[in-house]
């Protein structure tokens, strides 16, 4: 894992990631992992009465007694110190945009304002820089100035109404779907952006707003009560107006079952030894499957629960019918499929020594993503490598910036 391997796309393109927790930095590992140098700027480390604080806080997030987020999100990142409430920590974040090709935040609208940071100044300083600025509302408009993260963003552009089961509270998702989507359109929107300045010259904003990023993938949800009144409501584990499409119980677990296509359907039944069914008149249609969700899936069942995970299984595969087990990390680790693929990947962390985490995607044959360094241990680690070597300061002006508590 060095940069010597990097092969990406994006080698060559340098990104200064100002953000924290998920939004920001999610956006800068997907930028990482195709190639671009990453420096992320982390708070430096101060004494307080709880021991030592500082740096990014998803070095403490996770599940479990080992937390490991931090390595997954922050690979392929260089961290630097600064602090962005002090002047000196400031014109270091200045010093840095005028080399960078991307700048990625996620702070409330209006803070990188407050520090001297806007996109006014940071173009003027360098007119070719883009600026991915992920937050809950965007940029404008009258909630602007609200505080927001990915749950908000989640409820407002419709996801959350809909998760769950229909006569319980809404549910949610167990990652942070809301945050990872605003970084994916803010990853994308900083790809488009580095093909225009090829075309400009010039960089440009990129806003990425939690809710609407939501809200892009609720498919026809708004033009469907429009145009017909229909509202859409949690309906548990099935998907309203698709039949067959869900978990259904074996003799030893559960097992996913994907046969909501005419044809599909009715190789299904074929697999049943039931192909009658797929003639029925309560079944033979999308709409009319659709109609009888509910005593079709009963039907499904009394059938699955004969069965074990694996013989199900090789029946859906013979009869090529969508299905598949439902996998948690000890089937990922064990299935041939991912080794194959080399979906997870083996990096080795100086804290936790060697394991596996998900690989990068998606496949580029040509320019292929990777994971080439492991998450930096320390706040700061590479203040020396970026301040000195890329910046070119003077050891007199890092012990200014220590004595000033900028870094």
């Amino acid at each position: 894992m060095t940069d010597e391997t990097n092969e990406g796309a994006l080698n060559g393109i340098r990104v200064v990631e100002l953000g924290q927790l998920i939004a920001g930095p999610f956006c800068g590992q997907l930028l990482g992992d195709m190639g671009a140098e990453i420096i992320k700027v982390e708070p430096p480390e101060v004494d307080g009465p709880n021991g030592r604080s500082g740096g990014d806080p998803m070095r403490h997030w996770g599940h479990g007694d080992a937390k490991l987020w931090w390595e997954v999100v922050s690979r392929n990142k260089k961290s630097v110190s600064a602090n962005l409430r002090v002047p000196e920590g400031q014109e270091l974040v200045r010093k840095l945009a005028a080399t960078a090709d991307i700048l990625i935040e996620n702070f409330k609208p209006g803070t990188l304002e407050r520090w001297g940071l806007g996109p006014e100044i940071l173009h003027e300083i360098n007119p070719r820089l883009i600026i991915v600025r992920v937050s809950g509302y965007g940029q404008t408009g009258p909630y602007s100035s609200r505080a927001g993260f990915g749950g908000i963003g989640e409820a407002m552009g419709g996801w959350r109404y809909i998760v769950g089961d229909p006569d319980r509270a809404p549910s949610r998702m167990g990652v942070s779907i809301g945050d990872s989507l605003a970084a994916t359109y803010g990853c994308m929107g900083a790809l488009a952006a580095l093909h225009a300045r090829e075309r400009t010259g010039k960089g440009q904003v990129v806003d990425s707003a939690l809710y609407e990023a939501v809200l892009q993938v609720m498919e026809s949800l708004v033009p469907e009560y429009l145009v017909s009144g229909h509202i859409r409501k949690r309906t548990g584990s099935i998907l309203e107006g698709v039949s067959p499409s869900n978990v259904y119980p074996t003799s030893d677990g559960e097992y996913l079952i994907g046969a909501n296509q005419d044809a599909v359907f009715a190789r299904l039944c074929t697999a049943m030894g039931r192909p009658e069914l797929a003639a029925d008149d309560r079944y033979a249609t999308h709409i009319a499957r659709a109609n009888n969700l509910h005593e079709l899936d009963e039907t499904i069942a009394e059938w699955t629960r004969t069965l074990t995970v694996d013989e199900l299984e090789a029946l859906m595969i013979e009869h090529s019918v969508p299905a598949g087990k439902i996998y948690r990390a000890p089937e990922m680790l064990d299935d041939p499929h991912f080794a194959a693929r080399e979906a997870l990947v083996e990096v080795e962390s100086e804290r936790w020594g060697k394991f596996r985490m998900q690989n990068a995607f998606p496949k580029l044959s040509g320019t292929p993503s990777s994971i080439r360094t492991p998450a930096p241990v320390r706040v700061g680690q590479h203040n020396d490598d970026i301040y000195r070597g890329l910046l070119g300061m003077t050891e007199t002006e890092i012990s200014e910036l220590k004595a000033a508590k900028a870094i």
